[in-house]
Parts: structure tokens; C-alpha cells; sequence
């Protein structure tokens, strides 16, 4: 007996509706992060420039960014948007008492930090973020040529890089380190600059699980031309995803 034309109708209308119920249940939204540039101290010029690298990584892996200088969007309402929250040069006392509370509340409802170069020089009054963090920026010599060791190459975006890696920065100094609870990644030479004080084991970038959360800093990061250099937009990249949770 032949199926009348409304029934086909009504049959291929439900088969549409409930396969886009199905994708719009397994397609999770894409990750946000928030880029937070407040500077209380040193202005680095490169900020535009980091901004809109980190803007142009989201676009090309999935995931969204907003951007702000504005320490009231560090509350409880605004930061459960973002999977991870990124101090983007970042100098001196940016967050108040309370906007700190909510950031601790934060990571440790399981979400991520990423800090990029003078992100260690912030905060130096609040002993929960060094421990984010990992150290604090002590000094730093003239911006010059190092040679990095790569320590880590199973590490998201750390199998591009090369074992030894020679490039261009303002290369910084650390006191305050945490050097026994964090992963490092990328170790500095010393013996190719002049300057350095960490000596024989002198880390520029780790992770790690911290309070909850996750953790990622790298201390590049200060000049114009490091954020079109490939090479580190893929060391970037792996620790915003290591941050997001990806």
C-alpha cells in the first residue's frame, strides 16, 4: 500500500530535526580564552603584536579569544566563560584582593593560566601566584642571541622545535623558582649570553598541574619579532592547548 505524500513528509522533516539535535549535541562549543595585558608596571610595545598573534592561532586551531586590560572582568560571573585566561606581559600589582580570590577559585574549579614573558613579573606580593607562575623575574641583561636546549619534545608543539634552538630575546633572570614542582621544557644555555645568574640549570618555559588546574609560562615573548616567529608561535600554541585542556 502506498504511503501517503504527508506521511513522507512528515517522516523526512522528523529525520532532519533529529539529526540536528544529534550534531548540535556532539558538537561542544569551541574553547575561549581571555588575553589580560594590564600593565602596572614596564609597558612592553610587542602587546599589540602578541595580541594579535594569539587572536590569529585561536582562528587557525579552534578556539576564541577576547582581550582586556580591565581587572573587573576577573569575576565569578566573566572568567566561567574562558577555559584558560592568558597574562600577556602583564607587569606589577594587576589584581586586587577580591578579583585574586576569584582567580584562585578559578584554576581550581580546573582551569587553565598560560603566562607569556613578564607574566613572572607581576604579583609579587601574592605567594599563590608565584607558585602559578613558577618563579619571578629577578634582572635581565641586554636583549642578545641564545642558545636553547629543548628538554621536552613530547609536549604539545615542542616536536617542531630543534634539540638546540639559537634565537633572538630579552632572556630573564629568575628568584622565587619552583623549579622542583614544575615540568620544564626549554632550558637557556648561559654559557652563550652574557648576563645570566641562574647558572648550570636555567629554565625559559614549563608546566604543570597546579591547584586544580593547569599551568604554562614561557619566558619569550618580548620582542615585536617573536610573535611571527613559527618556530615559537608552535611552543605558544601547544601551551594554550595544554591550558585549555586539549
Amino acid at each position: 500500500m502506498k504511503r501517503p505524500v504527508y506521511h513522507t513528509i512528515f517522516f523526512s522533516i522528523c529525520l532532519i530535526v533529529t539529526a540536528m539535535s544529534i550534531s548540535s549535541f556532539s558538537e561542544a562549543p569551541p574553547a575561549r580564552v581571555l588575553i589580560f595585558c594590564k600593565t602596572a608596571g614596564f609597558h612592553h610595545n610587542s602587546i599589540p603584536a602578541g595580541i594579535k598573534a594569539i587572536e590569529r592561532l585561536g582562528m587557525q586551531n579552534g578556539f576564541r579569544c577576547d582581550t582586556t586590560t580591565d581587572s573587573l572582568q576577573f569575576n565569578k560571573r566573566n572568567l566561567k566563560k574562558y577555559s584558560a585566561v592568558i597574562f600577556l606581559n602583564t607587569t606589577g600589582n594587576v589584581l586586587n584582593e577580591e578579583q585574586q580570590k576569584v582567580f584562585e577559585q578559578y584554576i581550581h574549579s580546573g582551569k587553565g593560566f598560560v603566562g607569556i614573558h613578564a607574566a613572572s613579573d607581576t604579583e609579587f606580593d601574592w605567594p599563590w601566584y608565584n607558585q602559578l607562575v613558577g618563579a619571578y623575574f629577578s634582572s635581565h641583561p641586554k636583549q642578545q642571541q641564545a642558545l636553547l636546549q629543548i628538554k621536552n619534545q613530547s609536549f604539545n608543539g615542542m616536536a617542531a622545535l630543534p634539540a638546540q634552538w639559537s634565537r633572538w630575546d630579552e632572556w630573564y633572570n629568575f628568584k622565587d623558582t619552583h623549579w622542583d614542582k614544575v615540568k620544564v621544557l626549554i632550558t637557556l644555555d648561559e654559557k652563550s649570553i652574557e648576563g645570566g645568574t641562574n647558572g648550570d640549570f636555567h629554565p625559559v618555559s614549563w608546566y604543570r598541574d597546579f591547584d586544580g588546574g593547569r599551568s604554562f609560562y614561557t619566558a619569550m615573548g618580548h620582542t615585536d619579532e617573536t610573535y611571527v616567529d613559527n618556530l615559537f608561535l608552535k611552543h605558544l600554541l601547544g601551551g594554550i592547548q595544554y591550558a585549555i585542556g586539549k
